[in-house]
């Protein structure tokens, strides 16, 4: 039987997970390390884009320690990728349970206190989808996204995300004014920070003391609706013991009126959370390929055969 909204090839993946969803975090976890392992002998794209990256960032560190941390990142990525299933297809209250800890929950408190309404800033590091249902747990929240690659997924992200009855949001067009609405009327809007903008839809900033493109709808949103900006992200605990919700205030000058130093403070706030979880974070991502003029794509040689996908 098809699920309502969905094609039945999705149906299919969602009943998968649904399954799959059945067992253990720990039993997860052990088999998305398994899964990463299994990347890194594979040798393909992420694995490139992985050592890419940190090449580009750990340059005071040998290749040894930088492969390593490479082999630690892809069974982070593997684990992403299995935890999913109790997110997405089980109970919400049972993959809430599996939060243990909060720090920084005073941050949000004060923020909502205020009423000036709220942005949540969420990296792509740790287990963000649970971040979103911890968050409209506690309020009604709004989301911005980006529609995938890949559109014909775009179904099964909406309903997973939807358990919640959170407001999943298309960052464009009517959806960014949507999102002015929901600041303004004192709500809570959680963007991803990190996605990479096209050519002359960001700023460039650094990211690690790289230039990056960078997204200025937040910053934007932050400075036309007084809104403050929350930093937030779900870190993965060992052995599969659970999750950690950390919220970190935003770094001074992320709704400054000069672009560059808004998108610097955005870069900023993402690098402090990624220093708490380094290998948690998405470094399979091509977060450098677009360079200011005259400067080469880094992913260029390492990726060759393998299109621009991120």
């Amino acid at each position: 039987m098809t699920t309502p909204g969905l094609s039945p090839f999705l149906t299919l993946l969602y009943g998968g997970l649904r399954l799959l969803g059945r067992l253990s975090l720990p039993t997860l976890h052990r088999l998305g390390s398994a899964c990463g392992s299994l990347i890194w002998l594979l040798d393909g794209r992420l694995r490139r884009v992985t050592e890419r990256n940190l090449s580009l960032l750990l340059t005071q560190d040998g290749a040894e320690t930088r492969q390593a941390i490479a082999r630690a990142v892809l069974r982070e990525t593997g684990k992403s990728m299995t935890e999913v299933a109790i997110v997405w297809a089980g109970s919400p209250q049972r993959a809430l349970s599996l939060v243990r800890e909060v720090r920084g929950l005073e941050h949000l408190e004060a923020a909502r206190a205020a009423g000036r309404g709220l942005i949540i800033a969420a990296p792509h590091l740790g287990c963000w989808e649970l971040l979103n249902y911890w968050l409209a747990e506690r309020m009604p929240l709004s989301i911005a996204y980006r529609q995938p690659q890949r559109p014909y997924f775009e179904p099964l992200l909406l309903k997973a995300r939807g358990a919640l009855q959170v407001e999943q949001v298309r960052a464009e067009g009517a959806g960014v004014r949507a999102l002015y609405r929901r600041l303004n009327a004192g709500g809570v809007v959680g963007i991803l920070p990190d996605q990479r903008p096209k050519r002359g839809e960001g700023e460039f900033a650094p990211f690690f003391g790289i230039p990056a493109m960078t997204m200025v709808l937040l910053p934007r949103l932050a400075r036309h609706t007084g809104a403050p900006v929350l930093f937030a992200f779900a870190e993965r605990l060992r052995e599969g013991a659970g999750f950690r919700i950390h919220l970190l205030p935003a770094p001074d000058g992320i709704a400054d009126a000069d672009l560059g130093v808004a998108c610097a403070a955005l870069n900023g706030g993402v690098e402090a959370c990624v220093r708490i979880a380094f290998t948690q974070y998405q470094w399979t991502y091509k977060r450098y390929s677009i360079q200011p003029d005259g400067r080469p794509n880094p992913y260029a040689a390492a990726t060759a055969t393998d299109g621009d996908e991120d």
